[in-house]
């Protein structure tokens, strides 16, 4: 699973269509850290959520999903911010500079809150809810569009940097990047979440820790500083292709639980 609100998005939906059990959300929560608690930013988020304010006294995840409940939500989306890219944080505010910072967050945009995740101690992370600004929907990302773009700046990056000749040939790579991927929360997804899905989200976390492995040998192979600018450009597609496959791929799952709890009698 690629962030904590990847996980939290999922498995909540999961639960709150009937698909998982409270339990089955607390265990994939574990894989980020031993204990987690949640807080409020703003006087409406505690009152709607009945959490106390931040910088008192922390509620459960348990409490977090009853409230969920009790809200009437059907569904927990996934967003990626980066800075140029804010969609689906609902304008400015604390929520979205927030988010931004962490890189990932949970919009509940039916309710009109977010929720982000920071780890505050070894093994606590904290979830801070927060209200939105200006509440929109997200923009629907068709999964086979993410797949074939994810593709397409896999060639289109690989094209790039063979042109540059900035690519550099590393001893032992793939056994880096097998500990890398191995090195990374293992979480298990709920039982009927879409093949689709978990191929493109596994072929997005494996050009992830490529990725990772490319920065911490910047310049890898660049033999000049505009070489080294040339080539993080050349990556940044891929980057932003990976992004969006994540995002598709865990929303996808999350519309597929609520559609199937919407067909049940």
């Amino acid at each position: 699973m690629c962030r904590p609100s990847a996980t939290l998005a999922v498995w909540s939906s999961a639960w709150l269509n009937g698909a998982a059990a409270s339990d089955d959300v607390l265990d994939a929560l574990a894989a980020w850290g031993e204990a987690h608690d949640v807080v409020a930013a703003d006087a409406p988020a505690a009152e709607a959520f009945e959490l106390p304010l931040a910088f008192h006294r922390a509620a459960t995840p348990v409490q977090l999903l009853m409230a969920l409940r009790a809200q009437s939500a059907k569904m927990a989306q996934l967003v990626l911010p980066v800075p140029g890219d804010v969609r689906g944080l609902g304008g400015g505010g604390p929520f979205a500079e927030a988010a931004l910072r962490c890189g990932d967050a949970v919009v509940l945009t039916e309710l009109g809150f977010g929720l982000v995740p920071e780890p505050i101690a070894e093994g606590l992370m904290r979830w801070t809810v927060y209200s939105l600004a200006t509440p929109v929907p997200l923009e629907y990302q068709p999964l086979p569009d993410a797949e074939h773009g994810l593709t397409d700046a896999i060639r289109a990056s690989a094209g790039a940097l063979q042109t540059l000749d900035v690519a550099s040939d590393r001893p032992g790579v793939r056994a880096e990047l097998s500990a890398h991927l191995r090195s990374r929360p293992q979480v298990e997804w709920p039982a009927g979440t879409p093949a689709r899905a978990l191929r493109v989200l596994q072929r997005a976390e494996e050009i992830s820790a490529i990725l990772a492995i490319a920065g911490s040998d910047d310049p890898g192979g660049a033999l000049s500083a505009s070489a080294a600018s040339r080539r993080a450009e050349a990556l940044r597609p891929l980057s932003d292709a990976v992004r969006t496959a994540r995002t598709a791929s865990v929303n996808e799952a999350v519309r597929v639980f609520a559609e199937q709890a919407d067909r049940q009698p």
